[in-house]
């Protein structure tokens, strides 16, 4: 199970560093939009968002839930041990 997790915890990891690498900045357009009579949409409202936002919104979703599953997972690890069966050594006292 732990396996499998971390697995696509890395997987969304890769994948949330390229889409988000993908997108260009919200300022990226603001020497063009100035000049031109679309000055007030570059700090307007911003519109719908686009396929690579919501991309990126949901990988984003699947990346925290694989950290909070692995992290609960690290906290309820079965403690388990080669030594299950063996008795303690008492200590001997010198009378």
């Amino acid at each position: 199970m732990t396996t499998i997790t971390v697995a696509l915890h890395v997987t969304f990891c890769i994948l949330l560093i390229l889409i988000v690498l993908l997108q260009s900045g919200k300022g990226a357009e603001m020497g063009i939009s100035m000049g031109g009579g679309s000055g007030q949409t570059l700090f307007g409202a911003g519109g719908p968002a686009s396929l690579l936002t919501k991309i990126t919104t949901a990988v984003a979703i699947l990346f925290m839930l694989t950290s909070l599953t692995l992290a609960y997972l690290s906290g309820h690890q079965a403690d388990t041990s080669v030594m299950k069966n063996g008795t303690t050594p008492v200590e001997q006292t010198d009378k």
